[in-house]
């Protein structure tokens, strides 16, 4: 990895020529035309498709949604952008890669030593807190039963939890035997399994875990974001990080406020365009520091992104390139933060690339063209 990658000032971002940084233009320029020609093929308005193909009884829509652009994407070498496309300051939906800022929200509470290690028991740190829905005045599903209790923050972050309970009217049985994006092994259940026993792609416990981030900060995740990273990084503050409104608007010992969508899957989550997705991903190649400050540290970078033992494509909500099973050409450790619809964050150390897509059907291919433009560092 590079030690003086360019780090834009907030408002500018400098562009180079491709091949004054050993990039090959006509690769590259492929891999532009490539994203352009392979948008994805939803409809303006997200709301009216299924992003998971939910079972009728579950399948409303919670959080606001938006329409969406066409497609858009940057590819940034050394910290330069080298190739852009679309319109790159639309603030659009990223679905789950939002869950990546959530992993970034759990690791600067880890930082903190408000998250003493992720092997504690999540449970230990709701003990004695009443978290209640506003709209009903009822507990929310926790995790002090049986089923819950040894559950740690690594299994939410792995998504291996197997956390049993109805968060927001959708129930954690809604996203069972669902794919996803796993490049292999097996996906498929029939029963519950002991927290850790199963790695499964949920967004209703994924949106439990950003309630219980919520809980440890005792103040809303995107002040939190706002403040921590998007700050100091200079994202152009348009950004937006949305819940589900009263759906999702609860009181944590009397504080009454919106928890976020961390997937977006019945719509909220994170809103953002495409250069400060680029800033976040920049971030995240440098490993945590921006300037003179460490943003994130080192070993939560190095956490994040380590193979879980039940699926070794996935870290702490954020995909692996492990055995390069989704990109052949990228470096093998290569994380990406992976949304709905091509909208994606890609980071290559190895190649000090980063790629943002929107709205790309294969975000693969577009992956995989601009790393062969790359080459080897």
């Amino acid at each position: 990895m590079t030690t003086d990658l360019y780090l834009p000032p907030k408002g500018e971002w400098e562009r180079r020529g491709a091949s004054s940084l050993g990039v090959d233009q006509s690769k590259l320029d492929e891999a532009v035309q490539f994203a352009k020609d392979n948008e994805i093929n939803w409809p303006m308005d997200p709301s009216k498709g299924q992003v998971g193909d939910d079972a009728t009884e579950w399948a409303a829509k919670l959080g606001p949604f938006k329409d969406r652009g066409g497609p858009a994407g940057v590819v940034i070498k050394d910290g330069y952008i080298v190739a852009e496309w679309g319109d790159v300051e639309r603030v659009d939906l990223t679905f789950s890669a939002t869950k990546s800022y959530v992993a970034t929200i759990a690791g600067l509470a880890f930082d903190r030593g408000m998250i003493k290690s992720t092997s504690d028991a999540v449970m230990d740190y709701e003990r004695g807190k009443s978290i209640t829905m506003v709209n009903s005045g009822e507990p929310v599903d926790g995790f002090d039963t049986d089923q819950n209790r040894g559950i740690t923050w690594e299994h939410l972050l792995q998504q291996t939890s197997e956390w049993e309970g109805t968060l927001y009217t959708k129930p954690d049985i809604v996203d069972w035997n669902r794919k996803g994006m796993r490049a292999s092994g097996d996906f498929k259940r029939h029963t519950r399994q002991a927290p850790g026993g199963h790695s499964e792609y949920n967004d209703v416990r994924v949106n439990r875990t950003a309630l219980a981030l919520l809980a440890v900060w005792g103040e809303s995740l995107p002040d939190v974001l706002a403040r921590e990273v998007m700050n100091p990084i200079g994202s152009s503050g348009t950004w937006e990080w949305h819940g589900y409104g009263e759906h999702s608007t609860v009181n944590i010992d009397g504080l009454v406020i919106e928890s976020v969508s961390g997937g977006a899957h019945w719509g909220g989550g994170l809103w953002v365009d495409t250069l400060d997705h680029a800033r976040f991903g920049m971030l995240c190649l440098n490993r945590g520091r921006w300037g003179d400050k460490q943003i994130i540290s080192e070993e939560w970078i190095d956490m994040m992104t380590a193979p879980s033992d039940q699926n070794h494509q996935y870290g702490y909500m954020w995909w692996l390139n492990t055995g390069h099973g989704f990109h052949k050409n990228a470096s093998e450790d290569t994380f990406v933060a992976v949304g709905a619809g091509g909208n994606c964050v890609v980071i290559d150390p190895e190649k000090d690339l980063v790629v943002v897509t929107r709205w790309c059907e294969d975000v693969a291919g577009v992956v995989d063209l601009a790393a062969q433009a790359v080459g080897s560092n």
